[in-house]
């Protein structure tokens, strides 16, 4: 190998190692790690003890809090998804009519987005469902009574997925983005044959827009199930009430970090990483029947 070659592969070398270094320190080797310790009792202050599968066996047999951590978490996608994205869509449509103020309207629609992961705006949500808080204050204006928001489990866990609801600023961004792809003269020849909004939405923005649901669907479930901030924040990391807020990724914490669990932690979190991976690969799978390919006919 030429002097001149040697220094050019080593200038590329050089360009690659922050990634190759981050990677392999904060990615790969905390994931083995972690695998080793998922069959281990490990509290921090002794050495890990290998117990098997034991972890794994107590999730699903010995454990009634962690099933219901999973139920709560898959009622939080399921029912907060589709509404995310329902509403993400709905916006989306609304910003891609022609208005002279259509700029200022998508930088106030997209502000939620920014900020709408952070602990100060969990905060904010907290004290706007608190008694004397300003839903509170309009349900009063109606004659109805105040809710107690965070002493029912179910209204809880509604003020969460209402909190993911609001965060739809990146979603609705991909969506308008595909809009604006969909060329404007398919509905001028459907509404020339007499096509309303309804039949124009089914026939061609729906089928047409159909692979970036598919890419926001995946996207929003994974980041769904690994939503951690507004129930810790909102429960003031107990889960509650009556463990009404009680996200998986909010009880393998606990385990990890207040109970000292790091072995049965290590276990939740793969068992974690196998949901999202059956989950994603299910939209995968299903999507060769409703998603929209053009360069395969339609199929």
């Amino acid at each position: 190998m030429t002097g001149r070659r040697l220094r050019s592969n080593l200038t590329g070398y050089a360009f690659i190692s922050p990634f190759v270094i981050g990677f392999l320190c904060f990615t790969l080797i905390p994931m083995i790690i972690s695998l080793y310790l998922s069959f281990t009792k490990y509290n921090l202050f002794a050495p890990p003890k290998w117990i098997g599968f034991d972890n794994y066996i107590k999730m699903f047999s010995n454990d009634p809090k962690y099933l219901h951590s999973l139920k709560v978490t898959l009622l939080y996608v399921f029912i907060g998804v589709p509404l995310r994205l329902t509403f993400a869509l709905f916006v989306a449509m609304i910003l891609n009519t022609k208005s002279r103020m259509v700029g200022a309207y998508r930088t106030t629609y997209y502000l939620p987005s920014i900020i709408g992961g952070s602990v100060a705006v969990s905060i904010m949500w907290r004290n706007i469902f608190s008694d004397t808080g300003i839903i509170n204050g309009m349900l009063g204006f109606f004659g109805i009574g105040p809710v107690s928001w965070f002493g029912n489990p179910n209204a809880a866990l509604i003020m969460l997925i209402t909190l993911s609801v609001w965060q739809f600023g990146s979603s609705m961004l991909i969506f308008l983005a595909g809009l604006k792809n969909i060329p404007g003269e398919m509905y001028e020849a459907a509404s020339v044959d007499g096509a309303g909004f309804f039949r124009k939405f089914f026939k061609i923005t729906m089928p047409l827009l159909s692979s970036v649901i598919l890419f926001n669907l995946v996207m929003q479930t994974i980041s769904a199930f690994m939503t951690f901030v507004p129930a810790y924040i909102i429960s003031k990391g107990e889960g509650g009430p009556m463990d009404g807020t009680m996200l998986y990724s909010l009880y393998l914490f606990r385990q990890a970090f207040m109970f000292n669990n790091m072995g049965y932690a290590s276990a939740m979190a793969w068992v974690m990483l196998l949901l999202v991976g059956i989950m994603t690969g299910i939209l995968f799978k299903t999507s060769k029947s409703w998603v929209f390919y053009e360069s395969e006919g339609g199929k």
